[in-house]
């Protein structure tokens, strides 16, 4: 066995398994445990379920470090850092669920040996009330801040790893800087409340950065100016920077709709109205409807239209149509009376489970045949390689909306078509 300290990884979805896989390829044993026994038995031979770049490589790697399991009980008796990856979705009143993280608790009994390393996002104040009802555990706030499509390098190569303890769980917080000395990023010791409120804060930044590109967007069309030129020229401030100003049809996914709505949540609990983010969503949901208007444009009535979405996922390079464009896009699509057919070269199984009524197409070129529309959601790589002059025979109507500014503009007027960008 690795002289490096066990762990235990509790949950073992997108952000447990990249955790264990990652805490492996460290050098530690990790028992992970979820209670579907079918996704533990998959990834005890090798399979991973899940659309993740480098991951599957990472396991079969690993495999000999990695122990996957149903039962609590080996979790226990080897590790005593047990990183917490559970789901916390919201109920409807918006607050968090933590009835995941609440079981976890459950099954510790009257441990002071071991000690909660949150990975799921909580509100804030979570691990506080946590440490008043089970005085002697162990807690330390861990926030992840991986992105999906890159979460492996975001793990061996996190611009920052933030600790949050308090003086009773000081102990288990200097072995967590012990673990992650190897990857050499600056550390952040805080108390656990703050750590909690790094990772709201963190997202909900973000997405404002995306809802504003994304006003002067629609402003730039107004007025006749090129979003990409503008951002290019805001993001050379360095006070600025140039990611996360990229227009486009809208953010989603399973970080950033729930963590900005979990913060501004938090707010109003308080009494606090948080007018900021109140016009991040708003500016967020009405994006992804602004193609409804600019198909309406070219194309007057949509009944009986055929639409054609170039991507499901809410980012290239993952499976995850959680929040995704393409959901609100089908949807409102459809009750504009369209036939919708839709490809995506990854997320094709998910989008045939939550995209009812859609036509679920084998390739690109199958779902813009006799389309009087083709709407770019995601930026997958292939679609900047199509054979657009191909394409341009294929549809009835050769219209792009380009809901990403992915595609060559130029090349696309020149091939015949009318193009729709974002902002532009």
């Amino acid at each position: 066995m690795s002289e490096k300290e066990p762990i235990g990884v509790i949950g073992v979805g997108w952000v447990g398994l990249v955790t264990a896989s990652c805490l492996a390829e460290l050098g530690h044993e990790v028992w992970a445990r979820d209670i579907l026994a079918d996704k533990v038995e998959s990834l005890s031979r090798g399979e991973v379920p899940i659309h993740e770049p480098g991951l599957p490589e990472l396991v079969a790697k690993n495999s000999a470090r990695l122990h996957f399991t149903t039962d609590m009980a080996p979790v226990l008796e080897h590790a005593r850092l047990l990183f917490v990856c559970v789901d916390t979705p919201p109920t409807y009143s918006g607050d968090a669920d933590l009835s995941r993280v609440e079981a976890v608790i459950a099954e510790l009994g009257d441990s002071d040996e071991h000690a909660l390393v949150m990975k799921s996002t909580v509100p804030v104040g979570t691990g506080r009330s946590i440490q008043r009802r089970r005085d002697g555990l162990g807690y330390v706030s861990n926030p992840e801040f991986l992105q999906e499509g890159s979460a492996v390098p975001d793990f061996m190569k996190p611009d920052r790893v933030v600790i949050g303890a308090d003086n009773r769980s000081g102990r288990f917080a200097d072995r967590m800087e012990a673990l992650y000395e190897p990857l050499d990023a600056p550390i952040v010791r805080t108390d656990v409340a703050s750590a909690e409120m790094i990772k709201l804060a963190s997202n909900a930044f973000l997405a404002t950065k995306i809802s504003f590109i994304n006003e002067i967007a629609n402003v730039s069309e107004e007025l006749g100016a090129d979003v990409s030129e503008v951002a290019r020229g805001m993001g050379l401030d360095d006070r600025i920077g140039p990611r996360f100003l990229r227009a486009g049809v809208g953010f989603g996914g399973s970080c950033f709709p729930k963590d900005v709505q979990a913060l501004k949540q938090l707010a109003g609990n308080t009494g606090y109205h948080f007018q900021l983010l109140t016009a991040v969503v708003e500016v967020n949901e009405l994006q992804k409807r602004r193609t409804i208007g600019k198909l309406q444009k070219h194309l007057g009535s949509l009944v009986g239209k055929e639409i054609a979405l170039l991507g499901v996922a809410f980012k290239p390079n993952t499976d995850d149509i959680r929040e995704a464009t393409s959901l609100v896009l089908s949807g409102r699509l459809a009750g504009e009376g369209a036939n919708v057919r839709v490809y995506d070269p990854v997320a094709a199984t998910r989008a045939d489970e939550m995209l009812a009524g859609a036509r679920i197409s084998d390739s690109a070129l199958e779902a813009v045949d006799g389309a009087d529309a083709a709407v770019l959601v995601t930026e997958w790589p292939e679609f900047a390689d199509l054979d657009w002059a191909e394409v341009r025979e294929k549809m009835r109507v050769p219209l792009i909306v380009d809901g990403r500014n992915f595609l060559d503009r130029q090349a696309l007027i020149e091939a015949g078509f009318t193009y729709e960008g974002i902002g532009r």
